[in-house]
């Protein structure tokens, strides 16, 4: 029995960190990110995993989730274990006030954060619907989703939008017999791109800008391996899906 996980975003950062701790035999990986990764590649196939790379353009989320649909289609239920979907791929995208942003900005904003994850877990949802293992959909989100930050609106906005779809999801999940179980989880501050990129924000647009400066200086960032490891093992918990919205550090 393989145990299967779709993970988003699994090129560089956290992604790429849980998706080398995903790479054990028995498992198999189906990575959809911008760019694929030779040196990801090689290490699963070392592991005995089955790992299979998409390069897609989560900008442009509706072919990818219709992609994702067909292939899940073709797979034998019978020979998998679990099925999983990480919804992991994020930008940051514009800093400084609304009015600033150009439309798109916001439209690729909102499609990356926002859309891409949803239009993923319906046809997650669609096409493993009669599908009796275990399922489970794990939105990568923030703590952002969750307190408004000056300069940071589409990201806000997206991530409490995953939020909130995620108890959506939950809800609908409720009624069913196998119904997936989803959280949205805020996975702490990571020491990622992301991060350089807040760092490196014009305080004048962005006044948060020195707090994360200060979170590097200070060495209070935890690194991508770690945090991948907190979340895998979220994901791993016997009450996932209890709370739809979570936060691993509450953990």
């Amino acid at each position: 029995m393989q145990h299967l996980t779709i993970l988003t975003g699994a090129s560089r950062g956290m992604g790429l960190a849980m998706a080398r701790q995903l790479s054990v035999k028995g498992a198999a990986i189906l990575c959809i990110s911008r760019n694929r990764s030779d040196e990801l590649q090689a290490w699963a196939d070392a592991q005995g995993a089955t790992l299979m790379q998409w390069s897609a353009d989560l900008a442009d989320p509706a072919p990818v989730a219709q992609r994702l649909r067909d292939w899940l289609a073709t797979q034998d239920p019978a020979r998998l274990g679990s099925a999983t979907l990480i919804n992991n791929a994020g930008v940051i995208g514009h800093l400084g006030p609304l009015e600033t942003a150009g439309a798109q900005d916001i439209a690729q904003g909102l499609r990356i954060d926002l859309e891409a994850p949803m239009q993923l877990c319906a046809a997650f949802l669609a096409a493993t619907g009669d599908w009796t293992m275990p399922r489970r959909i794990l939105n990568i989100s923030s703590g952002l989703g969750r307190r408004a930050m000056a300069g940071t609106a589409v990201y806000c906005a997206a991530k409490a939008g995953m939020d909130h779809f995620s108890r959506c999801v939950a809800l609908d999940a409720g009624r069913q017999t196998h119904g997936v179980r989803i959280v949205s989880l805020a996975p702490g501050v990571i020491d990622t791109d992301m991060q350089s990129e807040l760092r490196a924000g014009d305080p004048q647009v962005f006044p948060d800008r020195d707090n994360f400066v200060q979170l590097q200086q200070t060495a209070s960032l935890t690194s991508p391996a770690k945090a991948a490891q907190q979340v895998l093992a979220y994901l791993a918990r016997a009450d996932f899906g209890e709370s739809p919205v979570a936060d691993v550090r509450d953990a």
